[in-house]
């Protein structure tokens, strides 16, 4: 089984706690961020990742990267092409058949795979989204009759759903993707207007590093759950 990796991100937000390196191989809890990936990929069955990275940064990627229990390809764009067009450009070294499971490689997921891809086949579709449900940044009001405030609420969960960034694709979605842009304002519409595209919840863990504050939020939760790492990080360095 065959994953596609995003990982063409620069991290020029995170600043000098980058150290020059792409954001999807920022150290996180002595691995780096792309590697949480990957192991979770390697449970649920995968041997061979092709990364879609920056031209230049594949020897960086598969040294990095390697030990896993993965193929690491690293596929470099020779101009940043989108994240459609990276998934497309990187489609290119797939050697097996579909579904394909692609995701980004800056964030920490716990998605069960083995159901996500599960339900995919069950469902039939062209490809499966991975959605997570929206937390509000705020506390809530709420109001009665006359605008009265009636009560304060911590924050919460909004009722919309928002794309984690992990799908299933299948030939059909591939073939489909843009050569440069974003395969969500573009792939993704098209097939939910035909009825090709699910959603499969998910409700555990989901932490986007953009931010220095981010990446220590993400330190800070590795540190509690020490049995979340893939258990093969022991034996990497």
């Amino acid at each position: 089984m065959e994953a596609l990796l995003l990982a063409g991100g620069k991290g020029e937000r995170l600043g000098d706690v980058a150290g020059g390196r792409p954001k999807p191989l920022v150290p996180v809890a002595g691995h780096p961020l792309a590697a949480y990936a990957i192991g979770r990929l390697v449970e649920a069955g995968v041997d061979r990742v092709i990364v879609s990275c920056a031209a230049g940064d594949e020897p960086l990627f598969e040294a990095r990267l390697a030990g896993l229990g993965a193929e690491i390809v690293a596929v470099g764009e020779p101009e940043p092409l989108g994240r459609g067009g990276g998934l497309r450009f990187a489609a290119a070294a797939l050697t097996g058949g579909t579904p394909v499971l692609a995701l980004n490689g800056d964030e920490l997921l716990d998605v069960d795979l083995v159901a996500l891809l599960s339900f995919h086949r069950d469902r039939g579709g062209a490809a499966t989204i991975t959605v997570a449900p929206m937390p509000s940044a705020f506390g809530v009001v709420e109001l009665g009759d006359q605008d009265v405030v009636t009560a304060f609420a911590e924050a919460g969960r909004l009722p919309q759903w928002a794309n984690a960034g992990l799908y299933v694709l299948e030939e059909e979605a591939i073939e489909r993707l843009p050569n440069r842009g974003d395969h969500e304002r573009s792939t993704f519409p098209a097939l939910a207007a035909e009825g090709r595209l699910f959603a499969f919840r998910h409700e555990g863990v989901w932490l986007t590093v953009n931010t220095p504050k981010d990446l220590r939020g993400a330190e800070e939760f590795l540190e509690r759950h020490p049995d979340w790492r893939p258990p093969r990080f022991e034996e990497v360095r």
